[in-house]
Parts: C-alpha cells; structure tokens; sequence
C-alpha cells in the first residue's frame, strides 16, 4: 500500500463515527471502570450479591455497560436467589452464546452482547417459565434506564 492510500484508509477510519468501528482493548479498558472491564473483557465475575442491580424492580430497560445496547427488559427479570441479576428472556437480537469450558468438567453457556462481545454472564436451565432459562447476569456488565423501553 502506498503512503498516500495509507494515509486516506486512517482518514476514513478517524472521520468514521465510533459506533461503526471496532472499538479496541484499549479503548474499553481507558473507557470503563477496571471491574466492568475485568468482567466484561477479561471474563471475570463479581461476588454475588454486590450488584444493586440484583435487587432493582422499577420498570425500566437494562443496556449493555460497554456500548449500551439494550438487553433485557424489566418484564423478564425475577430474584433468582443467585446474587446476581437473573432474567428469563433477553431482548430479540440483543445476546450472543457461546460454550464456556473454563471451568474443568464443567460446561456452561456464556452469554455476550451482541453488538461489543462483551461478557455478561452465563445462561442455566434453571428458570422460570415460560423459557425455563436463567440469564445470570453479572451486574457491572449492565446499566439501568428506569423508564425506558424497548
């Protein structure tokens, strides 16, 4: 590639808005606090029970901590006794899975948002009707608009 085509491609890319490009590694970690970036891009987990999200029940939208992408709404969530903010159902178009071995003779399902990848949780198939499922979502991952809707 020539100097000048080099030059023109980081122009484009510099004047391109930031939700249409990938945001980098060191992006996130300069943007977030050094907890949601552990869970979110290290795939860390919180202590259970130390997110006030688990004990939120206003109505409202809860969006990605990252790059705030709606996720799940208050309709779904319900206290599954886990201490960490437990829903049955997310948003359409608003999670992606993926099989998570991290844990030796253990697998579980790891749940990410669907526009960053960032980690969020795991889902079980421990919930409640009418899916059955549980999305154990770790707090710092989320933020919540009380009010909102999706």
């Amino acid at each position: 590639m020539s100097r000048s085509a080099a030059l023109a491609a980081l122009a484009a890319f510099t004047l391109m808005p930031a939700a249409a490009r990938a945001t980098t590694l060191a992006e996130w970690k300069a943007k977030l606090p050094p907890d949601t970036y552990a869970v979110m891009f290290e795939a860390g987990t919180e202590p259970p029970f130390s997110s006030p999200l688990d004990h939120e029940t206003a109505a409202g939208i809860y969006t990605c901590a990252a790059c705030d992408l709606p996720l799940y709404s208050s309709k779904t969530k319900y206290d599954s006794g886990t201490g960490w903010p437990s829903f049955y159902r997310p948003l359409p178009n608003a999670v992606l899975t993926k099989v998570d071995t991290s844990i030796p003779l253990e697998t579980r399902t790891e749940v990410h948002c669907r526009r960053c990848s960032g980690h969020l949780g795991h889902v079980f198939n421990d919930g409640p009707q009418p899916t059955g499922l549980r999305y154990c979502m770790n707090g710092v991952a989320l933020h919540f608009h009380a009010g909102a809707t999706a």
